[in-house]
C-alpha cells in the first residue's frame, strides 16, 4: 500500500534538546528518504542500513530504493541478529564496515529490524567518532512500541543483558505496519506483552480494549486494522511521554521496566533465545503482579485479569524451574541495582504502578512460587 500524508501519523518525542519525529503508516517504508530529508540530513550523505538476513531479503530493497531517489548514497550490511549474537563483537563488525565505507561524522546508521538490530546499531552509531546519527526502523511489534523509541542501545554481557550501552537518541523513528505482515506469529505474540504493559503502567483504556479483543490479540490475521494503528499510536504516545519527562531514566522512565526486572531474570538464567524477550517479559509481568498481592498493593481480581490477558495473547504465564539462590543472585546484577538494592516497578492498579526498593529476597522467592 503506497503511503499518503493522510495514512501517517506522526509523534512527537518532545526532548528539550533534539526532539525527533515517530512516523507512522502503512507504506512508510516507501517514504523513508524523503522522511530523513525532512530532518535536515542532506542528499549525498553517506548512509549505512544495518538489517539481518530475513528483513533484508523482505525490505532492503524498498528502503535502499527510498533512500537513492533522495539522493543519499547508501550502503547495506546485513548481520546475524538473534539474541545470542548481541554482542561486542557484532558491534565491531558494524564498526568494521564503517570504517570501510568511510563514514564520517555526518554519515548516517539506520537500523532496518527488530529490537537487536536496532539496539546494536544503535550503539555502533553512538560510539562511531563519538556519536553519529541513527534512525530507526522497527520491522517487528516489540520493537515498533518500546524498543525503537527513547534512545537505550546496548549489547549483552555474560553477566547480564544489556550491561553494555549508551543513550543515543534516533533523529527519527519510522514505523509502517505492512513489514509485520511477514512477522512469524511468535514474534508478534511476543510484542504484544509490551503493548500490554503499556496498559497496566498508565493507560486503562489501552489495557480495557485489549481485554475486549481476547484471543484475537494472539494472532496478526485475527487483530483488526484499526485496533493494531491503535496499538501503535498509543504505545508510542505513551513511550514518547515518559522518555521526554525523563530521558535517561533517572525517575518517572524506570515506570517501562514493568515486567523487565524479573523477565531479564528469565533470559539469563534459562539461556538467551530459550524466550523471546517478550515472552520473558510477559512472565515478569506475571510475577510483579504476584509480588504486588504479596506486598498487599493490589486485588487478586487486579492480577486475575492482568493473567488473563497475557494467557489470551498467547504469552506464557508460568515462573520456570530456576534455582532461587541464582534468581536472587541475578537481581543483584540488574542494571537498576541502587545501593544494592533491587527496584521493583510494582502495580497498585490496572493503570498505575509506583517502584519500590523495600521488597525482601524471601518476599520474591514467595510469590514467585505462586506462579510456578
Amino acid at each position: 500500500m503506497s503511503a499518503t500524508a493522510a495514512a501517517i501519523r506522526t509523534i512527537e518525542v518532545a526532548l528539550s534538546t533534539n526532539p525527533y519525529p515517530v512516523v507512522i503508516g502503512e507504506g512508510a517504508l516507501q517514504t523513508l528518504g524523503a522522511q530523513i530529508g525532512a530532518q535536515g540530513i542532506k542528499a549525498g550523505t553517506k548512509v549505512l542500513v544495518v538489517t539481518n538476513p530475513v528483513v533484508n531479503e523482505h525490505y532492503g530493497a524498498t528502503a535502499l530504493r527510498s533512500l537513492e531517489a533522495a539522493g543519499f548514497n547508501a550502503s547495506v550490511l546485513v548481520i546475524e541478529a538473534g539474541e545470542d549474537q548481541k554482542t561486542p563483537a557484532t558491534v565491531a563488525q558494524i564498526h568494521d564496515t564503517a570504517f570501510a565505507r568511510k563514514l564520517e561524522r555526518g554519515s548516517l546508521i539506520v537500523a532496518l529490524g527488530g529490537g537487536v538490530v536496532g539496539d546494536m546499531a544503535g550503539f555502533a552509531a553512538a560510539t562511531w567518532l563519538r556519536g553519529i546519527a541513527a534512525v530507526q526502523v522497527p520491522t517487528t511489534l516489540l520493537a515498533m512500541v518500546d524498543a525503537s523509541i527513547g534512545g537505550k542501545t546496548g549489547v549483552n554481557h555474560p553477566g547480564g543483558k544489556n550491561l553494555i550501552g549508551a543513550f543515543h537518541q534516533p533523529r527519527l523513528v519510522l514505523i509502517d505496519p505492512d513489514t509485520l505482515q511477514t512477522l512469524p506469529e511468535r514474534e508478534f505474540r511476543a510484542g504484544m506483552a509490551e503493548v500490554i504493559k503499556y496498559g497496566v503502567i498508565g493507560d486503562a483504556a489501552l489495557f480495557e480494549e485489549l481485554e475486549a479483543s481476547g484471543e484475537r490479540l494472539s494472532s496478526m490475521a485475527s487483530l483488526p486494522a484499526e485496533l493494531l494503528q491503535s496499538v501503535l499510536e498509543r504505545s508510542a504516545a505513551a513511550k514518547a511521554r515518559v522518555v521526554a519527562a525523563d530521558e535517561r531514566e533517572g525517575g518517572l522512565r524506570a515506570i517501562l521496566n514493568y515486567g523487565h526486572t524479573l523477565g531479564h531474570v528469565v533470559e539469563a538464567l534459562c539461556g538467551y533465545g530459550t524466550y523471546l524477550h517478550g515472552e520473558a517479559v510477559a512472565i515478569g509481568m506475571v510475577a510483579a503482579g504476584e509480588l504486588a498481592l504479596e506486598l498487599g498493593l493490589w486485588s487478586s481480581e487486579d492480577q486475575q485479569r492482568q493473567r488473563a490477558v497475557i494467557a489470551a495473547a498467547g504469552l506464557p504465564v508460568r515462573w520456570p524451574e530456576l534455582e532461587p539462590e541464582a534468581v536472587l543472585a541475578c537481581l543483584q546484577g540488574d542494571k537498576k541495582v541502587r545501593d544494592g538494592t533491587v527496584r521493583f516497578v510494582l502495580p497498585t492498579s490496572l493503570g498505575t504502578v509506583e517502584i519500590r526498593s523495600d521488597v525482601s529476597g524471601e518476599q520474591v522467592l514467595a510469590a514467585l512460587e505462586r506462579c510456578r
